[in-house]
């Protein structure tokens, strides 16, 4: 790989910080301030703090026109109790970054340290650090954010670091990069009866069960079929610990997964049909809400060749991806309003799973990402 001017010793040390202070969708507002005393050190021709709420967004400037690209990363860490015992170990009790968006953080802050020494040749380039990814209310926020509206990006790009693939590899993928991902909340109001006496209330048992029944009998996990879609039980709740008592309330959740917002569509309206159907059927009444509804990220084909190209120039395993990976990811929304491409980047066949508890991200990939993005800036702005 064509080594770059980084001071790799420096972003180790500021992605080590961030670990160490994580902080939660939209309570991001240490972790923005210490990137925004990171981006002092190299200073953009223009800083914008609190978009969408914690988000930042770092613009460089060419001397020529030209297009406006943007890089995305997340601010946010996760409600997970960390389990490794190493000096950088989060200190803030049931909170870790087990996505490894400090390493995101850290790359994009890479990416500030070469724009500052070398502005692009044409158009300008935007760093947005952006609140919220993990709950699906950030990407909404920042594009509701005028201060953002009026960038009107011609692309936009964004990586994930993929424990379970080579390090370094990057992966890629046209069209549906990840899938749509909701999740629906069912609540069944019944009536209590004596435990003796069910027959005098309307228990919400019965219903729940059906729900949950008819729910798992529209999977279809095999990605290679056109209907795919996973539905995941997650939670349920029913009356209460008094057993002379038959429960009047029931409310179970789902999480549904579907690889096109279109088919996604058709699955919501088909699942509040369902709960509906046998809500009635039961004499209860229901109240239906969905929540952390995270858009399908399609991927410009355009975009992703960008992605390519760059890889290729560093000499780059690149990985074709096939079938889109299965979690949600809310840059998708901004796949809905400008040509965009999320990529891959591997972090280890070892590295724990995103999510888990030992979760740690690897230092030594972030000269890749920083690579990557950099190159794809040269691509795009050396057309001019």
């Amino acid at each position: 790989m064509e080594l770059l001017n980084l001071n790799t010793n420096e972003l180790t040390l500021l992605r080590k910080d961030l670990h160490k202070h994580p902080e939660v969708a939209l309570n991001e507002k240490n972790t923005a301030e210490r990137i925004t005393a990171f981006l002092r050190n190299y200073p953009p021709d223009e800083i914008i703090n609190q978009v969408g709420e914690t988000g930042i967004l770092a613009v460089y400037k060419g001397t020529k026109k030209g297009k406006t690209l943007v890089f995305r990363t997340e601010l946010d860490a996760l409600p997970i109790e960390e389990i490794n015992t190493f000096e950088h170990a989060s200190v803030n009790k049931g909170v870790s970054h087990k996505c490894g968006h400090d390493g995101h953080m850290s790359i994009l802050c890479g990416l500030a340290t070469l724009l500052h020494h070398t502005r692009p040749e044409a158009g300008k380039v935007v760093l947005l650090f952006q609140p919220a990814e993990e709950d699906g209310r950030g990407a909404v926020r920042i594009l509701a954010d005028t201060r953002f509206k009026v960038l009107q990006p011609d692309y936009i790009f964004a990586l994930h670091n993929l424990p379970g693939y080579p390090k370094n590899q990057i992966v890629v993928k046209n069209n549906t990069f990840t899938c749509a991902v909701n999740s629906i909340i069912i609540v069944l109001k019944g009536k209590t009866s004596h435990a003796g006496e069910p027959e005098k209330g309307i228990n919400p048992a019965m219903a729940m069960a059906e729900i949950t029944t008819q729910f798992l009998a529209q999977n279809q996990a095999d990605a290679t079929k056109e209907n795919f879609c996973i539905l995941t039980p997650i939670y349920s709740k029913m009356g209460k610990k008094a057993y002379g008592v038959s429960a009047g309330y029931g409310e179970i959740h789902f999480t549904v997964r579907s690889d096109s917002n279109e088919r996604m569509r058709k699955l919501e309206a088909t699942l509040e049909n369902v709960a509906q159907s046998i809500a009635k059927k039961y004499q209860l009444e229901p109240i239906l809400s969905w929540t952390q509804s995270f858009h399908a990220n399609e991927n410009h084909p355009k975009a992703v060749d960008y992605v390519r190209l760059a890889a290729k120039h560093h000499a780059l395993d690149i990985h074709e991806k096939e079938f889109p990976f299965t979690w949600g990811e809310d840059f998708g929304i901004f796949t809905q309003h400008y040509s965009g491409a999320m990529f891959g980047l591997g972090s280890g066949i070892e590295t724990p799973a995103l999510h888990n508890p030992d979760y740690d991200f690897p230092d030594d990939i972030i000269p890749t990402g920083v690579a990557v993005f950099h190159q794809i800036v040269k691509e795009i702005t050396h057309a001019y």
